[in-house]
């Protein structure tokens, strides 16, 4: 078993891709190594304790991060996860694949990632907006519209954010020099109501459908009606890919939850699914068709074993680190999209591709939240608001342009499409750190 954190696999694989672009940079080969050693770790990394009053009157402490990884591209830009397995080298790992997430379909930013550890299941609505309000004092001007652009991540959403944005505008009215640009635009992820962006629940799952209809076109699947996708994670990423692969004819044969899942042969209907698994409580108990939901129409299945079904896409939209070097043997798929990030570790991923079995890389596949973040921000900072096709129709051109760019790339020096994707990435940064003379 894999005894690196996210940290080690990030570095290993900025070494990896280092090693690739080094003949990029002759007689600069100085400069360039300065550039490798200064994006292995993040530019400023904020911890501290955010004390926070319990509504029984007394006071609890949260260990709370944020992890600033790269700006020469932009504002830092990432979401923020309340979760009780949040680490230091967890927040400063997803800055730095943050950054090469940015950096591969061109949007404006740097990588950042913040964190606080804590069960939100634990705590009252009220402790809640507490505990929010307190991480941005703690925060304080480390954050805001053209420094830090935060967002909504892992047990967040768009109420956290809107509780965020209130206090940042207050934090921002006491220091008038903090009030030179719309406030709204310090966090996305917001409610429409609070200058949310259109088409913003969707776009993470929405967008990797694009790479994968791009996909198709490139290895010539000409019948998507028998190509066979199974999902581990039926959360707002999981479904909505589900939903949109539905919508285009693929066949989608199996998702799950954290409880498990469930396997139906002839293909299931997302929505009826998930509609099922809001009354139901379990999606295991939701084999459900066009025509119905019935438990015989399926059979149950666990998370390790969706891994594990002979279909043609595997696509694992839940948690970090599900495929490694001990179950990469068993994994039969054809091709694997990461919608979560981080789900193959660098040993998995090694046998994968040793199978045969395509990997196409979380920052290039799931790049389409962050890239209608930045939508919600440009329209923030204009005035403005677009309308949903306006939203979607951005965002296309966007995937698909990153896509076969890094897909050309990948055939002309026979790369896997993750060292494509960093060496693509990777490159844009150190060139923009180059051109600023900050190394």
């Amino acid at each position: 078993m894999s005894t690196q954190t996210p940290l080690d696999q990030a570095r290993t694989q900025l070494a990896q891709v280092a090693a690739v672009l080094r003949d990029k940079y002759v007689g600069e080969e100085a400069r360039f190594d300065t550039a490798i050693e200064l994006l292995s770790t993040p530019q400023m990394l904020h911890q501290g304790e955010l004390e926070v009053q319990m509504d029984n009157g007394s006071t609890k402490k949260f260990k709370a991060f944020r992890s600033q990884h790269n700006n020469a591209r932009g504002p830092f830009k990432g979401g923020i996860r309340f979760h009780h397995g949040v680490t230091k080298e967890e927040v400063m790992a997803l800055s730095i694949w943050m950054t090469w997430k940015c950096a591969v379909t061109g949007i404006p930013y740097g990588g950042g990632k913040g964190g606080v550890v804590v069960n939100p299941k634990e705590l009252s609505t009220k402790e809640l907006e507490r505990l929010s309000r307190a991480y941005v004092r703690f925060l304080g001007e480390a954050v805001g519209p053209w420094t830090d652009i935060p967002a909504p991540d892992v047990n967040t959403n768009g109420q956290i954010m809107a509780w965020m944005v209130d206090e940042w505008q207050k934090l921002a009215q006491e220091k008038t020099s903090l009030l030179q640009v719309n406030p709204l635009a310090t966090f996305t992820g917001k409610p429409l109501a609070l200058g949310g962006s259109e088409g913003r629940d969707e776009a993470t799952g929405l967008g990797g459908v694009y790479v994968l209809e791009e996909l198709a076109k490139a290895l010539n699947w000409q019948r998507k009606q028998d190509i066979t996708i199974a999902i581990q994670g039926f959360g707002n990423v999981g479904y909505w890919f589900a939903h949109h692969a539905d919508l285009r004819g693929y066949k989608i044969v199996a998702v799950s939850d954290s409880q498990g899942g469930i396997y139906v042969e002839n293909g299931l209907n997302p929505e009826k699914t998930l509609a099922c698994k809001k009354q139901n409580g379990k999606i295991s108990e939701c084999p459900c068709t066009d025509e119905k939901c019935d438990i015989t129409l399926g059979k149950k299945v666990t998370n390790a074993e969706l891994l594990e079904l002979n279909v043609d896409v595997l696509v694992p939209a839940a948690l970090e680190n599900v495929i490694t070097a001990e179950n990469a043997p068993q994994i039969k798929a054809k091709v694997v999209i990461e919608m979560a990030n981080g789900p193959v570790n660098p040993e998995g991923e090694a046998i994968l591709l040793q199978k045969g079995i395509l990997v196409v890389p979380d920052v290039l596949a799931n790049a389409g939240g962050v890239s209608t973040s930045y939508f919600e921000w440009v329209q923030n900072l204009a005035g403005v608001s677009w309308d949903k096709p306006t939203v979607l129709e951005k965002l296309q051109p966007l995937m698909v342009m990153a896509f076969k760019d890094i897909w050309e790339l990948a055939q002309e020096k026979n790369l896997s499409l993750r060292m494509a994707t960093y060496s693509r990435a990777v490159k844009r940064v150190i060139d923009a750190m180059l051109l600023r003379g900050s190394v």
